[in-house]
């Protein structure tokens, strides 16, 4: 796996990132891919969100598309028959499929896109991190406890899921709610890119989308990049 916190993106991950928001994304055996690894590994996950805020100036539907579809996965994961346990969901939650970008060994590629200014835009993370900082207030809630070590019982899916193979998940109707609030905050954000939900994708719903990249992947990047 690609060092998390090895930033900037490459040249290679910028390239393949370009061509993914272009429509590979609803490419069906990529889609199915992803769905396989609950998205990218955590470097990939946040670098994707934040290529896409650059390169579609924070027009961020093909990340809603995707989420919207995981955390509707991850809801369907958890039960709430009294016989359900957490280990049940982790059983549901794991990753099958490794990160496609890592895979195909992207970080050490170089080229690709012979635009110089193309690099260095998907390289600019500073529009992800506009709206971090102004839907700070709402994603906060979301954050991994373990990632931030902050003592948060909120866990994002690899904590949760290593946690539960311990017998350490504790409240797993906590775990739950959090889960179908991202999730019902993605939905709303996804379907404000319907031309008659026009406007309906407030910060909040965004703040849910940055959750949503979070608790599937994991925080730590994520925390990096937009603090």
């Amino acid at each position: 796996m690609a060092d998390v916190f090895d930033w900037p993106l490459s040249d290679g991950e910028i390239n393949f990132l370009w061509w993914f928001i272009q429509g590979s994304i609803m490419n069906p055996p990529t889609r199915w891919r992803l769905r396989l690894g609950w998205g990218f590994c955590e470097r990939h996950a946040w670098g994707a969100l934040a290529v896409e805020a650059a390169f579609r100036h924070g027009y961020l539907h093909g990340s809603a598309v995707l989420y919207h579809d995981l955390m509707e996965r991850a809801v369907r994961s958890f039960s709430r028959s009294p016989l359900w346990s957490a280990r049940m969901s982790a059983r549901r939650l794991r990753t099958v499929q490794p990160c496609l970008m890592c895979e195909l060994k992207l970080r050490r590629a170089s080229g690709g896109v012979p635009d110089r200014a193309l690099i260095d835009q998907g390289q600019d993370f500073s529009v992800l991190q506009a709206m971090a900082k102004r839907t700070r207030e709402y994603w906060q809630e979301y954050v991994c406890g373990r990632c931030a070590g902050d003592g948060s019982s909120a866990r994002c899916r690899p904590h949760l899921i290593e946690e539960a193979s311990r017998g350490r998940a504790g409240d797993l109707d906590e775990h739950r709610s959090l889960v179908e609030k991202i999730a019902s905050g993605v939905a709303v954000f996804e379907r404000s890119f319907h031309w008659e939900y026009h406007g309906t994708g407030t910060d909040e719903y965004r703040a849910a989308l940055i959750g949503a990249v979070g608790w599937c992947s994991g925080w730590q990047a994520g925390l990096a990049i937009i603090g």
